[in-house]
């Protein structure tokens, strides 16, 4: 066989590969090791907090979803509209849409590698969960009730 047939034989194989373990665990929740903050005064050190002037809205009494967005980035729509549904079928869950290219240094501190990235807080403002691309919804509403102790309401 041909040495320019076997590279592309080698390259297609890999990008198969690849593309099989980004489809496997894109959008899929992350939930953040470490205890739940409860409130300010009682966080875990090794867990990221942000505060209202971190991402430029108040933090919701239960939980804050927070998407990490880009201008040019057609999943971070769709995000956008499962997130904010997410949060309006909730009184105490808050969705912010935080434009990446504004807030660089909240970005690096975050380490976001990719738009959409989601973040849940808990309503200290503590990291309990993250995802890279567009999430599941049933994994958001899982983790929306394990932060705020209760279920989605029948409202939406």
């Amino acid at each position: 066989m041909p040495l320019g047939v076997s590279v592309l034989l080698v390259v297609l194989v890999a990008t198969g590969a690849f593309a099989l373990v980004r489809r496997r665990s894109d959008g899929r929740v992350r939930t953040v090791p470490g205890e739940p903050a409860g409130d300010a005064q009682s966080s875990d050190p090794d867990r990221e907090v942000l505060t209202s002037t971190d991402i430029g809205a108040a933090l919701g009494s239960g939980a804050t979803l927070v998407q990490v967005s880009s201008a040019f980035c057609a999943p971070c729509r769709a995000a956008r509209v499962l997130l904010s549904r997410a949060a309006d079928e909730r009184d105490d869950v808050t969705y912010v849409d935080v434009d990446a290219e504004s807030h660089l240094d909240l970005v690096r501190r975050l380490d976001v590698m990719r738009t959409p990235t989601v973040l849940v807080l808990d309503s200290a403002g503590a990291v309990v969960a993250r995802a890279s691309g567009v999430p599941r919804m049933p994994e958001i509403e899982a983790v929306l009730a394990a932060v705020t102790h209760s279920p989605v309401s029948d409202a939406g």
